[in-house]
């Protein structure tokens, strides 16, 4: 029987967990406990095999002879896996390019190709196995570094693009001043807690489930079902939770389903592999490295007349997904600058070294670097603050405003984000007093730079921008969630379960988010881009709303009201003068056989791009934020200290503060270690030598800033109608670690009266820094 009671005073009244209110993670106790289920914390079905990669080890060659019989032979070995096991497609391409087979059948391209798989017993025994290969390459020439490329006639490895307005050569040539130069800009490992990893399960007749680490679950469907030769409603893909992505999950994820789904329905049994880190980190793609060339022509007060950018980026042996990554480097070689004149060009380059792929920011953090380079290079040529370079050239008004990719940028607020973080940092007397101490300082110097960040929103490729999500609500009034979207502790599922909550307007206990799976919402896109939020939330309230339309109709034509007086409270809905508990309408919805399901979808409006014309809207909207750091660098060994810093970051109105302002540190302190410590080096042969933590390191709790001021821009709002007019975030805060190598700069320029530009390649090891610092020592000497 319904519950009916005169209607109260509920003004005060809110529900537990809605949208803007800060909400720890929902898996975080189970993330500290160790009580989260990661794919190898899953019972094992009784049979379970484990399989491992045999890697190649030449960057290039011809395959002459394999000889497999030992491995075969050894203890434990059920089946060893070949290309010729492949019973479908034997590619791997997300592009679609079929230059990334799953396993190679007469090439190897780079040194750590897998070549075979080996299904035993025990992972160990697969493991051991592997090394008792026997295999004869005929080796070929090999190009490992960017530098050993001919730029004037590269191979390429997909198509590049060229963005181009104004005449940039007459700028430049034109103007007072003009500047060449180089940077050499390095990449980075996603160095994910939790590996890459698939377990697979065969069902019946065609039947495949996958289990695996992905941030693309309908990618991994489509790359079995084409590896498999069955269709993709033959593959199901599941995944709960991710221990980290930032990207090398997109793709890469894709070969070890692939292995897992194709031994386990060749023997019937369930199949999982998981690679060593080392073998991982060898194996699979990382950020990529780039070569920016620049030029760029300016007058006496410092305002950019005409630029000309050059993005050669090491991509690998395959496209995989350079071809975008180099194309958004381009999209943000203008960060928050407007160019009169720029033409800028991308070089995707062949190399035998790993496929490069995604990573957080997507090539947009490269493309900014190169910008923060131009500007730096100009303040000292004019022996001016570079903050003040910067804000001369911010994009303005109308005449000021529009993109190398002719863009026009309507929502900047660029200018009152830098002046307020320059007042609350105390940019202008720090800066003096720093100047001051360096003055007297013979041996330890300092540092300190203000940077800005303006960052594309959406997917470049438009297909993309769309989402789907699928919710029940029960007869209890417990509600069951659904998205296309994947959870790697960035908490995505934590802000869609908030946004259904606050369209029923029930506590967020209420909302149950299930694992993201293939059989419930497909063809999906990937958690990436900064998008996440963006599309699985407004898919999730379009199901939501479906819903919520049909109890309306239903309260008011059975209670006999205006659907204007049906009104969802908190836990309630009031309809006319009464009130009704919400799940006691959803029981009285269910007798008179209302759907209380529904299946939501979203597409990204207004944008559009024409790749060949390197013309469009891009991007839906832009993020933006700014950061400024204080560094010490000792001139004697180069070490560095991260002394202080501050950011003030816009996340439009926030979904859910307490994550925003955890992505906002964490993607600060990952940009930072990009910029700083995480060193990729291969050395004459292919071969990576920082595959481990012993020797690619990341920043550590030690190397967190002394003082860390983290603060939302909270008078922000999107101006479109993004989800409660929120904005990404998962994306544009790791550009701020880009102030810290510009601090570092600030510092080593000291040395030489700031007259020269430190011209810093990243990572800025101490190494770098030590070599920097007795460059200038010379140039002010001479």
């Amino acid at each position: 029987m319904m519950t009916k009671h005169l209607v109260p005073d509920t003004t005060a009244a809110k529900i537990r967990g809605g949208v803007g209110e800060g909400q720890v993670h929902d898996s975080a106790h189970k993330h500290v406990t160790g009580e989260a289920i990661y794919i190898d914390d899953m019972a094992e079905p009784a049979g379970t095999l484990h399989a491992y990669l045999g890697l190649s080890t030449v960057a290039h060659g011809k395959i002459l002879s394999m000889d497999l019989s030992e491995v075969e032979k050894a203890p434990g070995v059920v089946a060893v896996l070949t290309a010729r096991d492949v019973p479908g497609v034997n590619d791997l391409s997300p592009t679609g390019l079929n230059d990334e087979p799953v396993l190679p059948e007469d090439y190897v391209q780079f040194l750590g190709q897998p070549i075979f798989a080996v299904v035993a017993e025990t992972r160990e025994q697969a493991r051991r196995a592997c090394h008792k290969a026997k295999i004869e390459y005929e080796e070929l020439p090999a190009l490992i570094e960017p530098g050993q490329v001919d730029l004037t006639n590269p191979r390429l490895v997909t198509k590049p693009l060229k963005l181009t307005r104004g005449d940039a050569q007459q700028a430049i040539a034109s103007a007072p001043h003009r500047i060449k130069g180089q940077m050499n800009l390095g990449g980075q490992d996603h160095f994910y807690l939790e590996g890459q990893i698939g377990f697979a399960i065969p069902g019946e007749d065609m039947d495949v489930t996958v289990y695996s680490s992905t941030q693309h679950p309908s990618e991994v469907q489509h790359m079995v079902a084409h590896a498999l030769g069955v269709p993709s409603h033959a593959v199901t893909i599941e995944v709960r939770r991710m221990g980290g992505g930032f990207g090398g999950k997109e793709t890469q994820a894709n070969l070890f389903a692939a292995i897992a789904a194709i031994a386990a329905k060749k023997l019937n049994r369930a199949v999982k592999i998981r690679p060593d880190r080392d073998d991982d980190m060898t194996a699979t793609g990382k950020r990529h490295d780039f070569l920016i060339d620049y030029e760029v022509g300016f007058d006496d007060d410092g305002n950019i007349l005409g630029v000309d950018f050059s993005y050669a980026a090491r991509c690998g042996y395959a496209a995989d997904l350079s071809g975008a990554v180099t194309d958004r480097a381009l999209f943000h070689c203008d960060n928050t600058y407007f160019y009169p004149a720029v033409h800028a060009v991308s070089k995707p380059l062949y190399t035998n070294t790993v496929s490069n792929t995604a990573f957080r920011g997507f090539g947009g953090p490269q493309g900014i670097v190169g910008a923060e380079r131009v500007i730096e290079e100009v303040a000292y040529a004019l022996g001016k603050d570079p903050l003040e370079i910067r804000k001369r050239n911010f994009y303005g008004t109308s005449d000021r405003n529009v993109t190398p990719y002719h863009q026009t940028v309507e929502d900047n607020i660029i200018d009152r984000l830098v002046a307020e973080l320059e007042v609350e940092a105390g940019y202008k007397a720090r800066r003096e007093e720093i100047a001051r101490f360096n003055a007297s300082s013979r041996i330890v110097k300092r540092g300190i730079a203000l940077t800005p960040v303006k960052f594309g929103i959406s997917f470049t490729a438009t297909h993309f921008n769309q989402a789907g999500a699928l919710v029940h609500v029960y007869t209890d009034g417990s509600v069951h969630l659904n998205h296309g979207g994947t959870e790697m502790g960035q908490g995505l599922n934590l802000k869609v379960a908030q946004v259904v909550a606050e369209e029923f307007q029930i506590d967020l206990e209420q909302v149950k988010i299930t694992a993201t799976t293939t059989g419930k919402v497909p063809n999906t896109s990937a958690t990436a881009a900064s998008s996440g939020s963006d599309l699985n939330g407004m898919a999730a309230q379009n199901a939501a709303r479906q819903i919520k339309d049909r109890l309306i109709d239903f309260a008011a034509d059975k209670h006999g009201v205006p659907k204007d007086q049906v009104v969802f409270l908190p836990n309630r809905v009031r309809i006319g003068n009464q009130e009704i508990p919400f799940a006691d309408l959803i029981r009285e919805a269910y007798m008179a056989r209302i759907q209380l399901s529904a299946a939501g979808f979203y597409k990204t409006p207004k944008i559009h791009w024409d790749r060949d014309k390197g013309q469009g809207r891009p991007f839906y909207y832009f993020a933006y934020g700014a950061a400024c750091s204080e560094v010490s660098i000792d001139t004697l060994t180069g070490e560095y200290v991260v002394e202080r810093v501050d950011i003030l970051h816009d996340v439009g109105r926030s979904i859910n503060p307490a994550l925003d302002r955890g992505q906002i540190e964490g993607g600060f302190i990952q940009g930072m270690g990009w910029l700083t410590t995480e060193e990729l080096v291969w050395d004459n042969k292919g071969r990576l030598r920082t595959h481990a933590p012993s020797t690619y390191k990341i920043p550590l709790a030690s190397d967190r800033p002394k003082i860390f001021n983290v603060k939302l821009a909270d008078w922000s709002e999107n101006v479109e109608p993004a989800i409660h007019r929120s904005k990404a975030v998962g994306e544009p805060p790791f550009v701020h670690g880009v102030s810290v190598l510009h601090a570092i700069s600030d510092a080593v320029a000291s040395v030489a009266d700031y007259k020269v530009c430190p011209r810093l390649d990243a990572p800025a090891t101490p190494e770098r820094v030590l070599m920097a610092v007795e460059r200038l020592k010379t140039a002010k000497n001479l």
